[in-house]
């Protein structure tokens, strides 16, 4: 009796629970392999999707065995879901690579390239001319470590411009500070300052 209930408890409690845990490892891995190949890195991606492909094999074997428990179903659509999240937020986290940012204002952005300058960002700005008049286009290449610091300082100089973010698959030469933290130097744009 004592080992029904134990099976039955593995069955429909711990089975479950190891197919959902090992989907969301598994989808994770794949989430962080394909964002690895977007960014060129072959070797990285190669490894990542070896383990990928073994974890996908013994779960996905476990459950094709037993197609008819909803349960085991639901646990492995689950973790996929839950998966597919977690490695998205792990990329994010991981912030690797490099990203071009490029921001148009209507302001004269000579205070805020100051304000670059100062941070370790490199830039090349453009006049432009936008649909409402003339305009200012500042494009940066940074890493994405570095992406959130630059928000704070555009959002600070002109909170109504407009931004896009890409990421860069390679780049050559260039201003790139180090990713190390440094303290963010934004007292040339303190609230009473006027813009040009």
């Amino acid at each position: 009796m004592e080992e029904f209930i134990s099976s039955e408890f593995f069955k429909w409690g711990v089975m479950p629970l190891i197919i959902f845990a090992a989907r969301i490892i598994d989808v994770s891995l794949g989430t962080t392999r394909i964002i690895m190949v977007s960014k060129g890195h072959k070797q990285l991606a190669m490894i990542i999707g070896f383990f990928e492909v073994i974890l996908w094999l013994v779960v996905a074997g476990q459950v094709l065995q037993s197609v008819d428990n909803i349960v085991y179903i639901l646990a492995y659509a689950g973790g996929f879901a839950a998966g597919s999240y977690i490695g998205i937020t792990l990329d994010e986290k991981m912030a690797m690579g490099k990203i071009s940012v490029r921001m148009i204002t209507s302001k004269d952005p000579a205070p805020f390239l100051e304000l670059l300058t100062e941070n370790g960002f490199g830039y090349t700005y453009f006049d432009a001319k936008g649909s409402r008049g003339p305009a200012y286009l500042v494009y940066s290449i940074m890493h994405r470590k570095k992406y959130k610091e630059y928000e704070i300082l555009a959002k600070q100089f002109d909170p109504k411009s407009f931004v896009a973010v890409e990421d860069t698959k390679a780049v050559r030469e260039g201003i790139f500070h180090p990713v190390d933290e440094q303290k963010l130097n934004i007292r040339k744009l303190s609230p009473t300052r006027k813009s040009k």
